[in-house]
């Protein structure tokens, strides 16, 4: 858990200004979303051009049809993964409080997190079943791993760690709020999060800006090793293989065809590009784990 700097009025402040926030712009998914509202034919649940097959031979022999079922199995794919990583933050926030003064604000504001983060995981749910997908969820490597994450990860390297998901689907659901052309259920869904979680990312910034600092050389490491290995499981799981299938593809040739694929780097190194910059300015990468982070595709094309 972090240590006690910082812990005094600054840190309350911050807490007491989100707390605000969260009181003036709260939602609740299960009323504030029409759930019953049919889908438009014809139109994206995700960007075409955010679509992981995207410009590869098989997006080109792909019927217009399942371009659009493709788009909507990856959005079902990405939200439950968004639910299995909001119930690991929702434990290491648990773990984060246990030992502090309940009264603070900052406490009280981690509460306030947590109940967002349970409607959201209801939303993520409802959506799914909207879309009339599995529940892809990560796949039985990174929910075991998970266990380990929960369990160990605390102070900065858990704060550090929230922020992987949250930036990149902040700015993935910043995009899709943006494009008119998209469904409404799928805008509607990435509006209300992208709201609630711009709290979250400041929340979780706040506590590694003030908290790296204080690291040791071997706190340090080990951060940025745990980083490069929860960014490396993220990122590879945002898209389950089983989404290709869905749509009659080879899952292998498919999954294959969007690791290499220009345009899908492009997309995680657009998505991650203020992770990166927040973590290389808290001295955060590094070492080890560069291969991991090459591995896992948020760098982008540019390393």
């Amino acid at each position: 858990m972090p240590g006690t700097h910082g812990i005094g009025t600054d840190r309350e402040r911050v807490a007491e200004r989100l707390l605000a926030a969260s009181h003036a712009h709260a939602f609740d998914p299960i009323t504030d979303i029409d759930w019953d509202a049919p889908l438009v034919d014809g139109a994206f649940f995700l960007p075409a051009h955010r679509v992981s097959l995207y410009g590869t031979p098989i997006w080109e022999r792909m019927s217009e049809r399942q371009r659009i079922d493709l788009s909507r199995h990856e959005v079902a794919s990405m939200a439950s993964v968004g639910i299995w990583f909001e119930v690991v933050l929702m434990q290491l926030l648990i773990r984060h409080v246990y030992d502090r003064p309940l009264t603070s604000r900052h406490v009280q504001y981690a509460f306030m997190e947590i109940a967002e983060e349970c409607r959201h995981s209801t939303m993520f749910g409802r959506l799914i079943e909207k879309l009339d997908c599995p529940e892809y969820g990560p796949g039985p490597y990174a929910h075991a791993a998970a266990r380990a994450m929960k369990t160990f990860g605390s102070g900065v390297q858990a704060f550090a760690m929230a922020l992987i998901a949250e930036e990149v689907l902040d700015t993935m659901q910043r995009e899709m709020t943006a494009d008119e052309s998209l469904q409404p259920i799928t805008r509607q869904t990435a509006r209300i999060h992208v709201i609630e979680e711009a709290r979250h990312v400041r929340y979780a910034r706040d506590e590694v800006a003030r908290g790296a600092p204080h690291m040791s050389g071997a706190e340090r490491a080990i951060t940025r090793l745990a980083l490069a290995r929860a960014a490396h499981i993220i990122a590879t799981r945002l898209v389950h293989p089983g989404v290709y299938a869905a749509v009659g593809l080879d899952p292998a040739a498919a999954q294959r065809a969007a690791r290499a694929n220009p345009y899908r780097l492009d997309t995680l190194g657009h998505w991650s590009r203020r992770l990166i910059a927040f973590y290389d300015e808290h001295g955060l990468l590094g070492g080890p784990g560069q291969r991991l982070w090459r591995a896992s595709g948020l760098m982008g094309r540019r390393i």
